[in-house]
């Protein structure tokens, strides 16, 4: 089976291609240098022959698409057209990465795979649209919804906070935003599976199971690596930002039970188990 991953050089991609070695896939990983995802033609030639397109590029700047919406909607949304269309011309199944910034952060339960989108940020409405592109263009699809993501390949949430223990005695970490914190790995491995069980088309939540706020999570980093570092809950209004971030990023698991896919583990173990690769020495 040939494989072809775009985003290269970001976490998942270096994750997804690691998890599809051990297959025996054909596997080929294309960066924004070999790839110009906006060029029509070029996205044909590079998915001919795929079996498998998955699509991990994205303009992932949250807050600076506020002010540059449309170069956002350009990587966000007619990138992903370009490519369903090309995968199904291909005759490929196309996985499209998405995002808990579709939803508008205001739930008190998780949010379920058809619960209406209602973007709240630049960044939101241009992913929205991706997804909507890739229905539009590629029957043969799966969207993917994820948040919260850390790995080892490249910079991420627990990264930081371990960086900054090590020079500061308190941390101060909104403890108003909830959600779940997921491996790239165990990302990965999902849309394996998903592939694998050759799912329906449709919309899937990729995420970890369980819940925790920003305060939460850097209290389990820090326990990871033993930091004597104090972790001070605050709220939202102390770290404002150019894009809202969603309040509630929780997302419900229940297409995958359906089709009879695992979701991925509660991220408290799965964290337990990333820990010690993500937090490695470069």
């Amino acid at each position: 089976m040939r494989w072809v991953l775009t985003g290269g050089g970001g976490m998942f991609a270096a994750d997804m291609a690691r998890v599809l070695e051990g297959t025996g896939a054909d596997v080929q990983v294309l960066t924004r240098a070999d790839l110009d995802v906006l060029d029509a033609d070029a996205c044909r030639s590079a998915v001919r022959g795929a079996d498998v397109v998955v699509n991990g590029a994205a303009w992932t700047a949250v807050d600076d698409a506020e002010t540059r919406e449309a170069e956002a909607f350009a990587v966000n949304a007619v990138g992903p057209a370009n490519l369903g269309r090309a995968a199904r011309e291909a005759g490929a199944r196309i996985v499209h990465v998405s995002t808990d910034y579709v939803f508008d952060g205001a739930a008190t339960s998780p949010y379920a795979e058809d619960a209406p989108v209602a973007p709240r940020s630049a960044y939101g409405r241009t992913k929205a649209a991706g997804e909507w592109a890739v229905r539009a263009e590629a029957p043969d699809h799966l969207v993917v919804r994820t948040a919260w993501l850390y790995g080892a390949a490249g910079p991420c949430f627990p990264k930081t906070m371990a960086r900054l223990a090590a020079d500061r005695p308190e941390l101060s970490v909104v403890a108003d935003q909830v959600g779940q914190p997921t491996w790239t790995k165990d990302l990965a491995d999902l849309v394996l599976r998903l592939v694998t069980a050759e799912a329906p088309s449709g919309t899937y939540h990729g995420t970890s199971t369980g819940s925790v706020s920003w305060f939460g999570f850097t209290e389990a980093i820090l326990g990871a690596i033993g930091s004597t570092t104090r972790v001070v809950p605050t709220t939202s209004d102390a770290f404002v930002r150019p894009a809202p971030r969603p309040a509630y990023s929780v997302l419900g698991h229940d297409a995958l039970r359906a089709v009879g896919v695992e979701p991925i583990g509660d991220w408290a173990q799965r964290w337990s188990v990333a820990a010690p690769e993500v937090l490695a020495p470069a």
